[in-house]
């Protein structure tokens, strides 16, 4: 009972102290005067494609649904009886800064003071006007005229600006507010799968592109379109709005085609996206700025939906983070040729086109030359330009071998003298003091558990199955035997093997004084004392501890001399010991999926492998009554959040596994619903968090983070998925996105932050390491080459340098494991448990498949090989693989 009532009161401190103050501002918006003027009722119209509703008084957008469900609403209308106050956008809104030459920008907002506008005549394809002279100050420099027209069946938002002044002004920002229903407030896990949408920016100038998209991954999404004098220049959020900011909503934006007044203030610490600017409007003069709405019917139909508008499409291979040993390809479709290329810094990319186009599109190749962030402009011969936003990293083997430098000098923390005895160990880490963490408010994030405390010594522990160094495993057997086990996990009595919440914690009073820093606040929920720091109820941590036990029996099993401190089979029974535990001591959270919970997959298999058949029994019967568990639930991906984007992971691996096809199903389309294609770095492969600043990050805040954990962990089963349906490519445009997503924010001296940060005023990592290494884990785990063949596009290689001479399709590889191939065509995986694959060589018309192995070294006298498909070779076969003497040089098998 009293573990019952301390997770009870966990789980009110972790969701409702972080929604008390969301609630305070809901209260306060409902006690506001309304303004918007609701009860004077609606304007229903009608396209091809829509079912609009506009106020009467303000003609903003009070519902949008496809015309096949108009039980559906993209926006919040469902909440225009609290959000129609004063301050609080709509579709339809606009936001401007102008000045005029010589003077101060001043800004204007249609949302800031309601005022019932002036409606106009309309004809033609025009549906419903206004001028909105009514509800902008008086001494608002312009005329500002709204109108929403059909074209093609399809809704165009359009606004007619009109210099009113006989001086010429500068219009420096220009906003138009994109008021979608991603407010979750209130609802139950099923009513946000039905009500509710996210959506992704493609800031990609007059290219760019807004993906607006059911939480449940099913169609129609909506697409929003550059029309006229509207390029996608920057993403703003509009932290004005006051609808409160929370785990259960994100935040509004806005699309800007103009931002210079912004750079200059509020973003001149930052480097944008793209080249900020204004726009010089003459007395007398009027320009018109306008949006397209359009339809599609499945989310992995948006470029087919961009080619159908005539917008360009570009598609990087393997995507938009490119290591420097990597030849990247980009294949554009357009309807204009390509003028020129512009690469921002100079130097950071080299272009280079190939001699023979494809049959649909015009292919280049990009290699990255500086590490760092890189702008390709690509100017068509009409004059549209589009902007790709590259991130240009070290080769994976050289920026992994950094990271787990980093982890193990910077980040190895051995005071002796450590009062809450998390020595030796690898700590948080603060990038900006260059200093370790050793205090924080959040207990956790300097207590060595939960997921921005263990990130550091699970990233460090994870990079050894990537890429083994003797050296660093030698820091790591200290840690396990000085600090995992036996301070972050314990083994007592009946209570076997339970996982600390924290090893740091706030009690003054059984300390020495001195202990705690004044210079923090600890005067808060997240400031856990002894009791609850040693509570072993929480099972998001668990599967930190089975993994680090899971990771070290692999390298003690497949290599010989890297582990010494203990036999491979104490890790393997620690591991599902820790798995079981998890199941026994933490019910409650175990209900839900888990980060890292493929590693409970892992173990079972590899509890199989060696025959371990009660443990495995006994593993897999707890899984599958968590997995029958899920079967009953519409959405089965719930957490301790309201909504969440961490447990599809293993949900959808364990559905998978048990044969719960229809689950998995469902958990996947979320998961693509979450996870946008786009030519762009931080969006591409980005699955979908914003609350995670708040509990390992630095600078805490509500706000998308690029490449939080959430991208590597659900590319698992993305492309885990796509092995199953090799024909759908853009499983693994989403899931490579994902997969390098997870070591995109890795520093050029091998740091690896919690995120990115997407607000415009800071684009740049977090500087604490937090829950890395959660996301890491789905790197080290998932890290594989994928050879394919697309009809418009020829052969192609994510992970690998691929060339073809006559029949043969030969890919050097390039990852840093260099473990894992999967040649489409023949849908072959092919595995290493140890040793390391060069080559890969596939005759098309023979079907015969031949691999390079590198030479062996010290640790790696065998390599051990998996195939997935019934192979004849002369080699013994251990555990279910071929084990395969190395030779002093590399050599070559054929299959």
């Amino acid at each position: 009972m009293k573990k019952t009532r301390l997770l009870v009161l966990f789980i009110c401190c972790y969701i409702v102290s972080n929604n008390l103050q969301a609630q305070e501002y809901w209260d306060r918006i409902k006690a506001k005067k309304a303004t918007l003027e609701v009860d004077k009722g609606l304007i229903n119209l009608t396209t091809k494609s829509f079912a609009l509703k506009l106020l009467q008084s303000s003609q903003t957008v009070a519902g949008l649904s496809p015309l096949s469900d108009k039980s559906f609403d993209f926006t919040p209308g469902d909440r225009l009886d609290i959000r129609d106050k004063d301050g609080l956008y709509h579709l339809g809104d606009i936001n401007l800064r102008i000045k005029e030459v010589n003077g101060d920008w001043k800004s204007y907002s249609t949302a800031a003071k309601r005022t019932a506008i002036i409606p106009l005549e309309v004809s033609g394809n025009i549906i419903a006007a206004a001028d909105l002279s009514n509800t902008l100050p008086a001494n608002i420099p312009v005329t500002i005229k709204r109108f929403y027209e059909e074209k093609d069946g399809n809704l165009i938002l359009r606004f007619e600006i009109t210099n009113k002044t006989n001086a010429d002004l500068e219009i420096g920002a220009l906003g138009i507010p994109m008021i979608f229903n991603n407010i979750l407030e209130g609802k139950t896990l099923d009513d946000t799968h039905v009500q509710n949408v996210f959506y992704d920016p493609y800031i990609g100038k007059d290219a760019g592109y807004l993906e607006v998209k059911r939480l449940s991954g099913h169609g129609p999404a909506l697409l929003v379109l550059p029309e006229e004098n509207m390029p996608f220049e920057a993403y703003r959020p509009l932290l004005d709005d006051p609808t409160p900011r929370s785990i259960v909503f994100e935040g509004f934006h806005e699309w800007m085609p103009l931002s210079k007044a912004y750079a200059e203030n509020e973003w001149k610490a930052a480097e944008q996206w793209n080249t900020p600017t204004s726009l010089m409007l003459k007395s007398g003069v009027s320009q018109n700025f306008s949006l397209k709405l359009v339809l599609v019917d499945e989310i992995k139909n948006i470029q087919t939906a961009l080619v159908k508008n005539e917008r360009p499409v570009a598609l990087g291979v393997p995507g938009y983070v490119l290591p420097q040993d990597v030849d990247g390809h980009l294949f554009l479709k357009y309807n204009k040729a390509v003028k020129i290329f512009k690469v921002e810094p100079e130097g950071a990319l080299v272009i280079e086109k190939k001699s023979k186009d494809k049959k649909t599109f015009a292919e280049y190749i990009v290699h990255g030359k500086k590490w760092g962030r890189a702008r390709l402009t690509v100017v068509y011969e009409d004059g549209l330009e589009q902007t790709i936003n590259y991130k240009i990293i070290k080769s994976e083997t050289n920026a992994i071998a950094d990271f787990g430098h980093f982890l193990t000098t910077a980040q190895w923390f051995d005071q002796k003298d450590d009062l809450f005895h998390r020595n030796p160990s690898v700590i948080s880490y603060d990038y900006e003091t260059k200093k370790q963490l050793s205090q924080d408010s959040r207990v956790w994030v300097a207590g060595l558990s939960d997921e921005g405390g263990a990130g550091g010594w699970l990233a460090a522990i994870m990079k050894q199955l990537v890429q083994p160094d003797v050296n660093e495993i030698k820091k790591l057997e200290q840690f396990v035997d000085s600090t995992l086990w036996g301070v972050i996990q314990y083994k007592d009595g009946k209570n076997k093997f339970g996982v600390k919440k924290s090893v740091f914690y706030y009690e003054p009073k059984l300390m020495p004084e001195g202990t705690y820093s004044k210079d923090i606040n600890y005067g808060t929920w997240a400031a856990w004392n002894k009791e609850a720091s040693d509570d072993p109820g929480r099972s998001y941590n668990y599967p930190h501890v089975a993994a680090a036990h899971w990771a070290m029996y692999r390298l003690a099993r497949y290599h010989e001399g890297l582990v010494t401190n203990h036999s491979w089979d104490w890790y393997l029974k620690n591991a599902y010991e820790t798995s079981i535990a998890m199941t026994t001591l933490a019910p409650y959270y175990a209900q839900f999926g888990q980060m890292e919970g493929t590693v409970f997959l892992l173990i079972l298999k590899d509890l199989k492998t060696e025959g371990y058949t009660e443990m495995a029994n006994d593993l897999e019967a707890k899984m599958k009554s968590r997995a029958d568990h899920w079967r009953t639930l519409n959405y089965p991906f719930g957490s301790e959040m309201p909504w969440d984007s961490t447990g599809q992971e293993e949900v959808y691996m364990w559905s998978d596994y048990f044969g719960y096809d229809d689950k998995a199903k469902v958990t996947l389309d979320a998961i693509l619903a979450y996870m946008p294609v786009m030519p762009h770095w931080a969006y591409n492969g980005n699955a979908r968090r914003y609350w995670d600043f708040l509990y390992g990050g630095k600078l805490s805040r509500v706000e998308r983070q690029i490449h939080h954990y959430g991208s590597a962990l659900n590319a698992i089963p993305v492309l885990e998925q796509f092995r199953k349906t090799p024909d759908d490519f853009h499983l693994l445009k989403v899931g490579y996105g994902g997969l390098l997503g997870g070591i995109s924010n890795i520093t050029e001296d091998g740091f690896g932050p919690a995120a990115f940060h997407s607000y415009p005023e800071t684009l740049r990592i977090d500087y604490l390491s937090g829950d890395y290494g959660s996301g890491f884990f789905g790197y080290a785990v998932n890290t594989a080459t994928f050879i394919t063949y697309e009809k418009d596009l020829g052969w192609l290689a994510f992970g690998g340098n691929l060339k073809t001479k006559g029949d043969v399709v030969e890919v050097a590889i390039t990852t840093a494991a260099k473990s894992k191939v999967y040649i489409a065509p023949k849908k072959m995986w092919l595995t290493l448990d140890s040793g390391t694959f060069k080559k890969v060589r596939y005759n098309t018309k023979t079907k015969e498949v031949e691999i390079t192995l590198d030479a062996k070294n010290a640790y790696t006298p065998y390599a051990y090989l998996r195939v997935d498909q019934e192979v004849k070779l002369s080699y013994e076969k251990t555990r279910d693989a071929f084990k395969i003497p190395l030779k002093t040089k590399e050599f070559q098998i054929k299959l």
